[in-house]
């Protein structure tokens, strides 16, 4: 699935990513950039395998490396109840 944000949430992604970007990262460019986020939008009454909206400042290489730590994370953990 290679297809741009959905037309609807592309301009708050884009503004959310900016902000995000700022907040994490202090203004910093390219290389000196100290943190790489991922922001992921998608239903939540949606069909299985729905699509998801994603938007990064982070290369999509890394985004992979990023979403597989993630899910090794997710997949290893026991189902949690409750509230942190």
């Amino acid at each position: 699935m290679n297809e741009p944000i959905t037309p609807e949430f592309k301009q708050m992604m884009n503004d959310l990513a900016s902000d995000l970007d700022h907040m994490f990262n202090r203004g910093l460019k390219g290389k000196d950039k100290k943190n790489a986020f991922v922001l992921l939008l998608a239903p939540f009454n949606g069909p299985p395998g729905q699509r998801a909206n994603y938007i990064s400042n982070a290369d999509r290489e890394t985004v992979v490396i990023l979403m597989k730590e993630v899910i090794a994370r997710f997949e290893g953990q026991p189902d949690v109840t409750g509230q942190a």
